[in-house]
């Protein structure tokens, strides 16, 4: 059998270190306490005896004088009477002398100079106190020796009722103290096992992580700690819905972006061997597959370009994508609009322009304007009116591109700005379209410190564009 190995103190549980360094201030104290205690009480008791002492021998000296001897002393006293005879001391006979005069000899002969105490243990008596003193100038010297014993009593039984009262409050002390530190530490207790009730928690593929510490009482600090563990829980709760949400995203942009390749990919494979077979067999239509595949090429390299500006403007923190200068954006109104009326004359536009100058990249605000003339006139019929306005409100410049058409459906309105979305799917790849006109415009217009909305009811939609006028920082 192995012997159990007990953890040394720097492993014990923080209540039980609290406790026992608690209860060893407490002794500390204790005996601190008790040795004061008993001190003063010897000292009160030996001076309470001295001054008895002196006094039963001043009220002797007169018996003395006269008699030579005394006769009312306390009856666990000694006294012996000395006469002083040539410089030195002679005993006189009397009652209740110790059987032993060598201590009280020596006593005496110090008296001669000075009255003086001492404390001696007579034989087979036990411990006296002793005083001699003059009590005839010159004539007689009494040495009285009174017993110690209740004084020692007095002291013995002091300490053991000191040592047994502080062994009970100590003992009290630690069990309660362990008590009412066991339960201050219980939110603590109830944080340590909320941490480990996250390590139960599957945070792969679900980023939910609905654990808190609940409770209260504690103290001040406990409940500041309680709130800063619970907001850091909540930060790596919304931390981790926030990574998954750019998981998700990523995930369904890669497969969108997939989806959206394949089909121009395909499409070229496709001409590709019509080409090869009208090479061989029909020169006469080589031509015109190989229009087809510079069509599809094309529209791949808008798609990838599309692509590669999206990722661009996800990482401008570290690779900024706009070019800002001071421009008026009416200018760039009115370029996108001729632009449009010569692509699209099935439609009709109208523009009202203000001169607004701001702080922008113009390349990139065509291309936004380009995007939304093009979106309303690929997704509403021909003879359509389309307009576009630029004004400058409240120091921002606005955009509003409308058109007269069905509009959009309530329920893609929230998505319409989305990656790859189409209100129409099919509709849309038969135009030519590839789901990320709208969130390029979004994106560019965001890289600029702006807001898009859209405003859609049968027969009146209305993209409206607000940019700060003031340089970007």
């Amino acid at each position: 059998m192995r012997p159990v190995r007990t953890p040394p103190p720097t492993q014990w549980r923080l209540g039980t270190r609290l406790a026992l360094g608690l209860g060893a201030l407490a002794l500390t104290v204790f005996v601190i306490v008790g040795w004061v205690m008993v001190a003063s009480m010897q000292s009160f008791l030996d001076r309470r005896l001295d001054d008895q002492m002196m006094i039963s021998q001043k009220s002797a000296a007169k018996e003395v004088a006269y008699y030579g001897k005394i006769g009312k002393i306390p009856p666990d006293w000694y006294s012996v009477v000395y006469r002083i005879e040539n410089g030195d001391v002679t005993p006189l006979p009397g009652e209740q002398q110790p059987p032993e005069r060598a201590e009280f000899d020596a006593l005496a002969r110090k008296a001669l100079s000075a009255d003086g105490y001492e404390t001696e243990y007579l034989r087979d008596e036990g411990k006296f106190r002793l005083r001699a003193c003059q009590v005839v100038k010159d004539e007689y010297i009494l040495v009285s020796a009174a017993p110690m014993q209740d004084r020692d009593g007095t002291i013995a039984q002091l300490v053991t009722v000191g040592v047994i009262a502080f062994l009970a409050a100590l003992v009290a002390l630690v069990v309660g103290g362990q008590a009412l530190i066991r339960k201050g530490m219980r939110p603590l207790s109830d944080m340590a096992n909320t941490a480990h009730d996250i390590t139960s928690h599957d945070l792969t593929d679900s980023a939910k992580l609905a654990v808190r510490v609940d409770g209260n009482g504690g103290g001040v600090e406990v409940e500041e700690l309680r709130e800063a563990f619970n907001k850091m829980l909540a930060h790596i709760d919304s931390s981790l819905a926030a990574r998954a949400a750019a998981e998700q995203r990523l995930r369904r942009f890669i497969a969108d972006a997939s989806h959206e390749l394949r089909t121009p990919l395909t499409s070229l494979r496709g001409y590709a061997d019509l080409f090869k077979y009208a090479a061989a067999n029909e020169p006469g239509e080589r031509e015109q597959h190989l229009e087809k595949l510079r069509s599809e090429a094309a529209r791949m390299s808008v798609l990838l370009d599309d692509l590669l500006l999206l990722a661009r403007l996800d990482s401008a923190a570290t690779e900024p994508p706009l070019r800002t200068e001071e421009m008026d954006l009416s200018v760039v109104a009115e370029a996108a609009a001729d632009a449009f009326r010569a692509a699209r004359p099935s439609h009709v536009l109208e523009l009202d322009a203000d001169t607004v100058t701001l702080t922008a990249d113009p390349t990139r605000l065509r291309q936004v304007l380009d995007n939304l003339l093009t979106n309303a006139a690929v997704h509403t019929p021909a003879g359509t009116l389309v307009s576009m306005k630029v004004t400058a409100e409240n120091g921002s410049a606005v955009i509003r591109v409308s058109d007269t058409g069905p509009g959009i459906p309530e329920a893609d309105q929230t998505r319409i700005f989305d990656r790859f979305y189409r209100v129409d799917d099919s509709r849309t790849r038969q135009r030519g379209g590839s789901g990320l006109g709208l969130a390029v415009v979004r994106s560019l217009v965001e890289a600029h410190g702006g807001t898009i909305t859209l405003t859609s009811t049968p027969g009146s939609t209305t993209f409206t564009i607000r940019l700060p006028r003031h340089p970007l920082t």
